[in-house]
């Protein structure tokens, strides 16, 4: 079994998550021996091609066994609640938002109140800074598309003092983001034994996922015994 695990984890495989039962095989005694026998996994080409991809169990009868259906989709519904991104702490602006907003009088006599107060416009402000901030992503290609401008013109002629200086400042800037991409994931896919120095950025994101698919209710069914499905 260890070398199993071994070779999941040097493959770099991400478990998909059963959902509707825990178990898939069962003695069919009284009381009886559950087990869960199956296990789905993926690799993380998979994930990023299709994230929506979700495993269910099914009615075992009549066999001892539960077969498993999987669904493949790309589409993934986002979530609206706040989430405190990890990576804002490598922002230089960050301390100084964080600063100013707990700084801010709250009008609140109650300690508990006033905590509460800070904590919610903290919140808002840091709402608000996100959203006029450029996404990780196209940051990340805007700056390669620099470099790798600067890197053609090089083929021509050579760089001048100032456009080879902004090129390896750029090139730092570019290792800050990744680092910021890579916390990012890493956030999500709640990886706790995978070393801090390790760039699995793509594993982490595909992990994290799948992990939101398991958190994921595919259907409800109401009282009169129709299955709702859409999200």
């Amino acid at each position: 079994m260890m070398k199993f695990n071994e070779a999941i984890s040097a493959l770099g495989l991400t478990e998909i998550a059963l959902q509707g039962r825990k178990f898939t095989w069962s003695n069919m005694q009284t009381p009886p021996l559950l087990e869960k026998l199956d296990w789905i996994f993926t690799s993380s080409s998979w994930v990023l091609s299709y994230p929506n991809t979700s495993a269910k169990a099914l009615d075992m009868t009549p066999s001892d066994h539960t077969p498993c259906i999987v669904s493949i989709s790309t589409v993934i519904p986002r979530s609206r609640i706040f989430r405190f991104e990890n990576h804002w702490m490598s922002s230089e602006h960050f301390l100084e938002l964080v600063s100013e907003c707990w700084g801010t009088q709250v009008g609140q006599a109650d300690a508990a109140k006033t905590l509460t107060a800070k904590f919610k416009l903290l919140r808002k402000k840091l709402k608000e800074w996100q959203a006029g901030k450029s996404g990780l992503k196209k940051l990340i290609a805007n700056t390669r598309m620099v470099i790798q401008f600067l890197e053609v013109i090089e083929d021509y002629r050579d760089l001048l003092m100032e456009e080879w200086n902004f090129r390896e400042r750029l090139k730092g800037h570019l290792l800050s983001l990744l680092e910021q991409q890579r916390i990012y994931w890493k956030q999500r896919g709640s990886i706790k034994w995978a070393q801090l120095g390790d760039a699995g950025t793509s594993f982490f994101h595909a992990n994290a996922t799948i992990r939101h698919r398991g958190n994921l209710i595919k259907e409800l069914v109401v009282d009169s015994g129709m299955a709702i499905t859409n999200h």
